[in-house]
């Protein structure tokens, strides 16, 4: 049995951080500056931390190999079960073309490729992400963006940015009720408090993503639809989280966000600039059009194409069924039945104490194999089929097809969560949480970026919430200031860290046929990453004075 020291290096707290930090220090240095692929990356950064975790805090070479196993298998499952299985699903209607008469018609809501970007990347991606989340919106609103004719590293930006405002109530709000599981703080409370956070990010994000998409020109032209969908989707979020229910939050404001916008398009048309776009490599574009930044020779073709009614039903089945799925599954009844052979079992031979000398929650690992949303959008895959007219044969090979597509983001992502659960395990990460959570009252202006902490290193605000949740109240309650406050800085915080994770920059990566080239995908969105965290950091400390404290509830 092993129990956590927080300060192995000369006793010190200071010290002992900044060699807690040396895996994650090797990990982004790998990433953004060496330009190594990510799953290279992410095994070396694991080797570090084992060597951290063996030889200086002092953890026994058993149990540390124990923890990089328990992660490496909580990667897959449910992590990788989601987002293979969603892929999968995607990959069903590019073999039927189906997903052809998909793009087709979020064309015809308008041919303005920023138009376009917004309403898939944001309204849609934040709809995936209320169902499924796990990265499956970066997979599923790249490949979509591809399909428009942006350019594939473009798209890969425009999704990891947008997977933003929406997270911390994904997978129908997993991390909010996370957060109250291990903080003992109310559900209702934590889900109001971030609901006053997030949409604040929720406002200006569709802003960002037009100026990725076509600088201060973009802005300029396409701000009005761009700043509808955002207020939209913001006033949605705060409402629904504060006054009816946290699961529904993400699902109710990405319909709104999107309905809004076409109902806007309908009285409003974007100004169209003739001067060339730059689309990156040196190659440019005349106007920023669907399939004029990127797109396959056959987007050409598409310009006379009309699809019947029976055919954009088909093209639109999967999500639908995806919705049904995910939505019967949340019926009390139904949902006691998939619970019902749900096991949680400790890991095999690995027991460990935490510095204060209780049992570690993190040995527990949770097979939920029939209510796990990987299994959901399995069900809503073998529904799918028959609808859209595949064959069983065929369906089977593309499963077989998107394992082989995603190898490298698997090794990614297994990797980086085994390097999250040996620095869990050994106490590293608590030595770095500890160490912030020291600051007294300015805490509250760096409480946001533990959780994004959090996020970077396991690619899941679920996560970043069960290691850090409880650290915030406690830094709170030692401070003076507000636990559902900070507790929920943790959340709005490290929703700012998905972008930058490895897991989803390996999955964005790998859906737009870009593996290798996560180091370019991690300096493109570093800044804007980096930007509203400084803006979530600021909002979270005002909320803590009497400037702002009207907003805690």
């Amino acid at each position: 049995m092993y129990r956590q020291i927080l300060d192995p290096v000369a006793g010190s707290l200071a010290w002992s951080s900044l060699v807690a930090a040396v895996p994650l220090i090797v990990l982004f240095v790998l990433l953004g500056i060496v330009r190594t692929t990510a799953w290279l990356a992410a095994v070396i950064s694991l080797a570090v931390a084992l060597l951290v975790a063996i030889f200086v805090y002092p953890m026994p070479a058993g149990p540390a190999f124990l923890a990089a196993s328990e992660g490496a298998a909580f990667g897959f499952f449910p992590i990788l079960w989601i987002v293979i299985n969603a892929i999968w699903i995607y990959n069903m209607t590019v073999r039927t073309g189906h997903f052809d008469v998909l793009r087709r018609s979020f064309a015809r809501v308008s041919d303005d490729q920023r138009i376009q970007g917004v309403i898939v990347a944001f309204s849609f991606g934040a709809l995936l992400e209320a169902l499924a989340g796990f990265g499956t919106p970066v997979a599923i609103t790249s490949v979509m963006l591809i399909a428009l004719g942006f350019r594939p590293l473009k798209a890969a930006v425009v999704a990891l940015v947008a997977n933003t405002a929406p997270v911390a109530f994904g997978a129908l709000a997993v991390p909010i009720t996370t957060l109250a599981t291990v903080t003992g703080l109310p559900l209702h409370s934590l889900s109001s408090m971030v609901g006053r956070q997030t949409p604040i990010l929720g406002v200006f994000v569709p802003l960002a993503l037009v100026f990725i998409i076509d600088g201060k020109r973009g802005v300029r032209q396409t701000w009005p639809a761009a700043l509808v969908c955002g207020v939209v989707f913001a006033v949605a979020q705060f409402a629904v989280s504060n006054y009816v229910s946290a699961p529904l939050t993400d699902i109710v404001a990405s319909l709104l966000s999107a309905g809004a916008v076409v109902l806007f398009l309908r009285v409003w048309h974007p100004a169209h600039a003739e001067a060339s776009v730059s689309g990156g490599g040196g190659s440019t574009t005349t106007l920023p059009r669907a399939g004029r930044t990127g797109g396959s020779a056959g987007d050409a073709g598409d310009a006379g194409t009309r699809d019947s009614g029976a055919e954009v039903f088909r093209a639109y089945a999967p999500y639908l069924i995806i919705i049904a799925v995910f939505a019967l599954a949340q019926i009390p009844a139904i949902k006691n039945v998939l619970n019902s052979v749900t096991r949680s079992f400790n890991w095999p031979r690995l027991h460990i104490l935490s510095a204060s000398g209780k049992p570690s929650t993190l040995t527990t690992f949770r097979f939920d194999w029939l209510s796990s949303a990987g299994t959901l959008l399995i069900i809503a895959g073998l529904i799918t089929i028959p609808v859209i007219g595949i064959r069983a044969g065929e369906a089977l090979r593309t499963y077989g097809d998107t394992y082989r597509q995603l190898a490298p983001a698997i090794v990614t992502v297994m990797a980086v969560l085994a390097l999250a659960y040996v620095m869990n395990a050994s106490g590293q990460t608590a030595t770095l949480g500890t160490w912030m959570a020291g600051a007294g009252g300015i805490f509250a202006l760096i409480s946001p970026i533990l959780g994004w902490l959090g996020v970077a290193v396991t690619g899941s605000d679920t996560s970043s919430n069960s290691l850090f949740g409880a650290l915030q109240v406690v830094a709170a309650q030692k401070a003076g200031l507000s636990a559902t406050l900070l507790a929920a800085a943790n959340s709005s915080g490290g929703v700012l860290g998905k972008m930058i994770s490895p897991q989803n920059l390996a999955i964005a990566a790998a859906a737009v046929g870009l593996s290798g080239r996560e180091g370019d995908l991690f300096r493109r969105v570093f800044a804007w990453s980096i930007l509203f965290l400084a803006v979530m950091c600021v909002l979270v400390y005002f909320q803590s004075t009497p400037v702002l404290s009207w907003m805690v509830p």
